[in-house]
């Protein structure tokens, strides 16, 4: 499941898991992550205006970091690259994701990963699901979060490690109820969770509230995963189980090909 929203069918179409995107068994954000914020357009051709789309992170005050599969469709709904807009409140859209007149929405262009997908060269094992949109001015009322230098996940030890999911979407309180248990409000919140598995290209972490862990559901696409309660963001959200119950599989950014691409838009560390 990739983690946009369920209304996105063009792009379920495309991956080789059900979409999906929010935050599960977590809490209001407030301003505690202030530089993530949320990916908004005239994407849905049933609705009037633009939508809530998928979360992200600014890196530096005119980039803010996304995921590929939320921006790949946009050509094919008539989307253009110059017509997205970034939003750092923490509350700026309704519950069926219409942005709220009060909402501070920053302009920017989309850039898709030249080589993204879950097919071809890569596949599933590095999709390239990573997308940058450069803000027409930068942002300068919150610090940027901070990239991971190279492989840094490789170097320290992950067992216990905790890690912080922020996101706009689907909210889950209950354990069961599956799908039904979902709803939205539209607010950006976060949770903690705990480490599962590594691969090169993928961190995967637990969402399974029974052992202290909450995660990401649909409209959480793209946002961000940090170490611990800092805003080093190592990796960003893609997808995981339809119920928003169980692992997160997050995209690496401190991988070898996600640097590669954020190195055209900002300095890495």
């Amino acid at each position: 499941m990739r983690k946009l929203l369920p209304a996105v069918v063009v792009v379920a179409a495309l991956l080789p898991t059900t979409p999906a995107g929010a935050i599960t068994f977590g809490q209001l954000d407030g301003n505690r992550h202030p530089y993530v914020g949320a990916l908004i357009a005239d994407w849905n051709p049933d609705v009037q205006g633009p939508e809530l789309l998928c979360s992200g992170t600014l890196i530096s005050p005119p980039v803010f970091m996304t995921a590929s599969h939320c921006t790949a469709f946009l050509p094919d709904v008539g989307v253009d690259a110059d017509e997205v807009f970034v939003t750092f409140d923490p509350e700026p859209v309704t519950p069926n994701g219409a942005v709220l007149p009060t909402t501070t929405l920053l302009p920017g262009t989309y850039h898709t990963h030249p080589e993204f997908g879950f097919s071809g060269p890569g596949g599933f094992s590095d999709p390239h699901d990573i997308a940058a949109v450069v803000l027409d001015a930068p942002y300068t009322a919150a610090t940027p979060a901070r990239l991971p230098t190279l492989n840094l996940l490789d170097t320290i030890s992950l067992k216990d490690q905790r890690f912080t999911a922020v996101g706009y979407g689907d909210v889950r309180d209950e354990k069961g109820g599956g799908l039904n248990a979902l709803r939205s409000d539209g607010k950006r919140r976060f949770v903690t969770q705990g480490f599962h598995t590594l691969t090169k290209s993928w961190l995967k972490l637990s969402m399974n509230p029974s052992t202290g862990s909450g995660g990401t559901c649909y409209g959480d696409s793209g946002g961000p995963h940090f170490l611990g309660d800092t805003n080093l963001v190592v990796s960003i959200t893609v997808t995981g189980d339809t119920a928003c119950r169980a692992t997160d599989v997050t995209y690496r950014t401190d991988a070898a090909s996600a640097r590669a691409f954020l190195g055209q838009f900002v300095t890495l560390p």
